[in-house]
């Protein structure tokens, strides 16, 4: 019997490795669907495709490669936002957006939606398939686009046209991993060089490009006496072993490195498209290098630009340097980086207090108890806070998140594409409060599919972030107090385990208990709402800003928030300013 469509393109999934598709069945999917049943492909049916979208997007991170899929109208507009956070993290990802009977399209059909409009903005390939001689070229060249720009890839497939008869096509089905060596000119390199060479204090600043290049940026570093800073996606990677790593900056990060890219005299980006200008220094020269020259330059003014793979860049550029003897500049980095992670550490020591429990305390206790190659997923927000300042990076953990396109909701969906990827890894996903209830159907998902998930809630009552972002704005927090279902009961009705944790001094134990149930467990820790998260680098006009909706809220009445506050960050306000 002949192939139709659908089977044609499970088949060439197969032939690309792939594992799993994320998805709701329904209508124009259901011919993908039989076909995935009868393929070594598994199914895997999410209760929002959104979550599909996310858990695809963080397979796809840990693997190279992963597919969602949904079906006409609102289950393509479900996908978006975690479609748009892949492409936006440059993440190679193949949609497949099921759409009604092609003879109907352009008449206003139930669930009609047009997916060239819909996915154009946040996909490299974008393409309706409408005949069987299209497939197989459509769909290599999908894939093709996805994993050589990194990011998505979105295929259009009308329900009526998956059951056609499959064709073949006469150009290549397969798929090339390409792996170039791209690195700058030997004369860009020798400028590069002889502005290193010429200049005394260096900061290097990493990415999640550098990550592949660990050993080279520490030998490089060692080098030229350089303090290494990094980027939230590029700590995993860059913080372990390396002697000379002074902590990240940007919203979420410590002032150590905000001063040494600020003090130094040269600054070199590595595989970096770091978004805040205002953390960028103004006044020392600094250099980019990036594997996409288009990103060079969008983010501070540079003295060069180089485009290049960082670990073959560094391994060219490494014989044309001179190897700096004078270390001071380099030592008073990592001695004031010492400063920097007691004040911190002071938080750790501060446990909190009944329904008040300082959330530091609570990142530090997941850190020394994870595992050492534990996947750690957070949700946007305080949860990256917490997650930047205090997991540790060992050289074999991951930590994913939503750290370009910043939506909440991230950190259980993309857990269940981690652990369906990687069954034989602690999974531990730190959860707000915020995003776990919006997204909290797909709890169920965690439990059918029997994922050994540690959902750890961070459970504060409120917008934490966005109580701290209208504070600074010099208005008190409105509307952002969270009602909460009691989470521990929610898991419960699960099928899994849920327990609360109200006081500080509990912590521990029931972290360890989480760790070493075997199955899904969720932790329910009540954390201080208070708990505040200032930049390393607080501008006068947040000072401001902060003072003024302080004083709103007392005149307003609120004395009770307004001291809780001031006690809960007296040590951070004191060690920031």
């Amino acid at each position: 019997m002949a192939k139709n469509i659908a089977e044609q393109i499970v088949e060439m999934l197969e032939n690309a490795n792939v594992k799993r598709i994320y998805a709701v069945t329904g209508d124009s999917l259901n011919h993908l669907n039989i076909a995935v049943k009868k393929s070594n492909i598994q199914w895997i049916h999410v209760r929002h495709e959104e979550v599909g979208a996310y858990a695809a997007a963080a397979e796809a991170e840990l693997d190279g490669f992963a597919v969602c899929a949904g079906s006409c109208g609102p289950g393509h507009v479900h996908l978006i936002n975690g479609v748009y956070e892949a492409h936006r993290s440059h993440i190679p990802m193949l949609v497949i957006a099921s759409t009604i009977p092609s003879d109907e399209m352009g008449m206003d059909y139930f669930q009609e939606t047009n997916t060239i409009k819909l996915f154009d903005d946040c996909s490299y390939y974008n393409q309706m398939i409408t005949r069987p001689e299209q497939v197989q070229r459509t769909m290599q060249t999908a894939i093709q686009h996805a994993i050589s720009k990194k990011g998505v890839a979105v295929i259009g497939l009308p329900g009526d046209v998956s059951e056609l008869n499959a064709e073949e096509a006469p150009t290549s089905t397969q798929i090339f991993k390409t792996n170039p060596i791209i690195r700058p000119s030997d004369d860009e390199l020798k400028d590069l060089a002889t502005l290193i060479n010429e200049n005394k204090k260096v900061t290097l600043y990493c990415g999640i490009g550098a990550s592949e290049a660990s050993a080279e940026v520490i030998e490089l570093s060692k080098l030229l006496k350089a303090p290494v800073g990094y980027s939230f996606r590029g700590k995993m990677a860059i913080q372990p072993n390396n002697p000379n790593e002074i902590g990240l900056t940007g919203l979420l990060g410590f002032p150590s490195a905000y001063h040494a890219m600020h003090e130094a005299d040269l600054v070199i980006l590595l595989g970096t498209d770091f978004p805040y200008q205002k953390f960028m220094p103004v006044k020392n020269k600094i250099v980019q290098v990036d594997e996409s020259p288009e990103r060079l330059g969008r983010r501070a003014k540079l003295e060069l630009g180089l485009a290049g793979d960082i670990k073959q860049t560094i391994m060219a550029l490494l014989p044309m340097l001179k190897e700096k003897t004078d270390a001071d500049f380099l030592n008073e980095q990592l001695a004031f980086y010492e400063k920097v992670k007691e004040n911190q550490l002071e938080y750790v020591k501060d446990f909190g207090k009944e329904d008040a429990i300082q959330p530091e305390y609570v990142a530090h206790t997941l850190d020394r108890l994870a595992q050492k190659d534990a996947i750690f997923t957070v949700d946007t927000g305080m949860c990256c806070v917490w997650g930047a300042r205090f997991i540790t990076g060992t050289g074999e953990r991951k930590m994913l998140g939503s750290f370009n396109h910043g939506s909440m909701a991230n950190a259980m969906p993309m857990a269940i594409g981690a652990s369906l990827a990687h069954p034989d890894k602690q999974i531990i996903a730190m959860c707000g409060d915020g995003g776990l209830s919006m997204l909290l159907g797909d709890m169920a998902t965690i439990f059918q599919y029997k994922l050994p998930i540690k959902l750890i809630v961070f459970n504060n009552r409120t917008l934490g972030m966005v109580k701290l972002e209208m504070e600074v704005g010099g208005m008190p927090d409105n509307e952002t107090d969270m009602i909460n279902p009691d989470f521990g009961l929610v898991a419960q009705a699960m099928g899994y385990p849920g327990k609360n944790v109200h006081k500080p001094e509990d912590v521990e134990n029931a972290i360890k208990e989480c760790f070493n149930h075997n199955g899904p467990y969720l932790l329910n820790i009540f954390t201080n709402p208070n708990a505040l998260a200032l930049p390393p680098k607080i501008e006068f006009d947040q000072v401001l800003g902060m003072t003024k909706s302080m004083a709103q809220l007392m005149l307003g009445g609120k004395m009770d928030e307004v001291l809780e506050t001031v006690k809960s960050n007296y040590k951070h306000i004191k060690g920031m300013l």
